[in-house]
């Protein structure tokens, strides 16, 4: 496999670094549909072969869903959408499950929806309307604000508005304040969720510590994880490296 510079971003040691974590991925018996969806991603942002397409694809519900999940439905429809693939059903799916502009009145469940839809192509004003006017206190914490940073840019991006820029900047200015000197934030995976809302929000210089911390926190074997290897912190990991790489 061929692991290209897309830009003159990380070294040739760094993208051995890359190659071996994949290879890692490679080894493992991946099940999940948050894992498949994670490792599906990270091979479309380093236009790897992908057999985890199907795999994924496999595990879809009758109605379009996976599992009746709002997020891992959520996640499988943003995984897929990296390599161009929409299902109308899942989008409908999704919509259907929306009440007074959120799902499910939950950070989360909203957050992954308002960024897969608009993954799909599907503008969600509603969605983002309800995450910007209840942020609160209990919200604040670095990897729940970098997932609502997400959902909005997404939506921002593919409305051409810059109707949250103010709340979006503010947000990202936020989290950069609660980057540890090393550079990292308290979890690989919270870490990982940081560094990719800052490349989305324009902030990229300013995440070039964190990034080399990243690379410096890969383990023995290749993955990436807190205390032992870990599937979702390793695809993390691979996805933020090749958003680094490109963007």
């Amino acid at each position: 496999m061929e692991y290209e510079k897309h830009s003159e971003m990380l070294s040739d040691q760094e993208l051995d670094i890359v190659k071996k974590g994949f290879e890692w991925i490679s080894t493992q018996q991946i099940q999940s549909v948050k894992e498949l969806s994670s490792t599906l991603s990270a091979h479309a942002l380093w236009r790897l072969p992908n057999p985890y397409i199907t795999r994924l694809i496999l595990k879809q519900e009758k109605d379009g869903s996976w599992n009746s999940s709002i997020r891992d439905t959520a996640r499988a429809c943003s995984a897929l959408s990296t390599e161009g693939i929409v299902f109308m059903e899942s989008e409908r799916w999704l919509l259907a499950r929306k009440n007074k502009n959120s799902w499910n009145e939950d950070i989360y469940d909203t957050a992954y929806a308002v960024g897969a839809l608009a993954d799909m192509g599907t503008q969600e004003r509603g969605g983002c309307k309800w995450l910007y006017e209840n942020y609160c206190p209990a919200w604040e914490q670095v990897g729940t604000t970098s997932l609502i940073i997400m959902a909005l840019k997404k939506q921002e991006n593919l409305a051409g508005s810059k109707d949250f820029e103010s709340f979006i900047r503010g947000k990202a200015q936020w989290i950069l304040s609660k980057k540890g000197q090393d550079g990292g934030w308290e979890h690989i995976s919270t870490s990982n969720l940081a560094i990719q809302a800052l490349i989305l929000a324009g902030f990229k210089e300013e995440i070039e510590d964190s990034v080399h911390w990243l690379l410096e926190n890969v383990r023995k074997s290749g993955a990436w994880g807190n205390k032992e290897d870990d599937i979702n912190a390793t695809s993390l990991a691979l996805s933020t490296l090749g958003l680094y790489n490109e963007k």
